[in-house]
């Protein structure tokens, strides 16, 4: 084999060759993977099929399509996402996606995270999957904050429930940080912040109520504000926001 396999080197300073694909920032790990089965990468100068081939970035030279591996630089930015837009690159059904919002980027870049079709707000977009696992990983307890507009007039017990933690389906919730913003017509607008990352997690809880979202919109996540941010567009991340969202001293 070309590769690191059979070094002898110890384990912890190898990693396979569709991780490596993947932590240089040049597409996602399904991509590599994809990349690497279709012959379009040689370590040492053979070429590889196969991801899960050990390779040591100290000794192993790696090409992609003839040229040399090189690590991309890195990009993070917010994101405003839109209403009815998908968050995939495409979608089976042929809806929207918001990378036909995003325009030409210098570098792949992947979502931290998501948003359903009918959720707007703040999203992250990069290609460092390092700080990607960071963010999303629930051992960081990143709150993400809502603000969300829920059918009826939701009571003080409602929302203590909420504050306690409420049964869904897949086990119940880490208790939520929620706040009444007032009354819209006979609805009820709500601030609601959660550090899970679980599917359509904030709709789920109000079901749970007996209400139902309305409108719903990610407003932070840990200490970046969505702030002013027009509705698609897009911004770097300043170094001491990507620190502070990664819980790096600043």
């Amino acid at each position: 084999m070309p590769s690191a396999r059979n070094s002898g080197r110890p384990q912890e300073q190898r990693k396979t060759l569709d991780r490596v694909l993947s932590r240089a920032g040049l597409m996602s790990r399904s991509q590599a993977q994809a990349a690497i089965a279709a012959g379009r990468v040689r370590v040492n100068g053979l070429r590889v099929r196969d991801p899960q081939t050990w390779v040591d970035l100290r000794s192993d030279r790696i090409d992609v399509d003839e040229t040399p591996l090189t690590e991309a630089a890195r990009l993070y930015f917010a994101f405003h996402k839109p209403v009815g837009y998908v968050t995939t690159r495409s979608d089976e059904r042929g809806r929207a996606s918001v990378y036909e919002l995003l325009g030409e980027l210098e570098q792949w870049v992947a979502p931290v995270g998501r948003l359903d079709l009918d959720t707007s707000g703040l999203l992250l977009f990069t290609n460092d999957s390092d700080w990607a696992e960071r963010v999303t990983n629930p051992r960081s307890k990143l709150f993400k904050r809502y603000e969300c507009l829920a059918a009826g007039e939701l009571d003080d017990a409602q929302l203590a429930r909420l504050r306690a933690g409420v049964e869904l389906d897949d086990g119940p919730t880490a208790p939520a940080r929620v706040r009444r913003l007032g009354a819209s017509g006979p609805n009820t607008r709500v601030e609601v912040a959660i550090c899970e990352g679980r599917n359509r997690q904030v709709r789920r809880m109000f079901e749970a109520l007996g209400s139902r979202v309305l409108e719903l919109t990610r407003v932070a996540i840990g200490p970046l504000e969505l702030g002013s941010l027009a509705s698609g567009a897009q911004r770097k991340l300043k170094p001491f926001e990507i620190r502070a969202l990664a819980g790096e001293p600043q």
